[in-house]
């Protein structure tokens, strides 16, 4: 199946899951655990703006780092920019915040409500060069349904 095929079945997938009666944690969980099953990437999750810094929030895959601060590593530059980072080698990204040895690219999605960033979603791979426009484009569609 192709990658849009999937991207079209998430979405509508994801449109049926998300509940806007319940905490974000909720939903970012279902969202985390739906990419995981249709996608082999190496972690997919969430980290949420709490106190100043981001969180560790819903993920599926290995133990990940818990606290990441505005600026630092592809997640922080992404709460700080506000927009979507895609980084082909994550050992050639500067300031690159290695929470896994495995994971070689990756892409990060910032979740906005208000003009206010309130959470990423991080998604790294095994593999180099994994993601694209195409990837960000769907996935930036996806965030916007929490």
């Amino acid at each position: 199946m192709k990658k849009a095929q999937k991207y079209s079945i998430i979405i509508k997938e994801a449109e049926s899951l998300i509940d806007k009666n319940v905490d974000d944690i909720a939903n970012m969980a279902n969202l985390s655990r739906l990419l995981y099953d249709h996608f082999s990437h190496h972690w997919i999750g969430f980290y949420r703006v709490i106190d100043d810094k981001l969180q560790l929030g819903p993920f599926n895959g290995p133990i990940a780092c818990t606290s990441i601060a505005l600026g630092k590593g592809v997640c922080g530059k992404s709460w700080l920019h506000k927009k979507t980072y895609i980084v082909d080698d994550v050992h050639q990204f500067e300031g690159h915040i290695a929470c896994s040895p495995q994971s070689n690219s990756e892409i990060v999605i910032p979740c906005i409500r208000g003009n206010q960033v309130f959470a990423v979603l991080d998604i790294d791979s095994t593999h180099y060069k994994m993601f694209d426009s195409e990837d960000q484009s769907y996935l930036e569609q996806i965030v916007s349904l929490l």
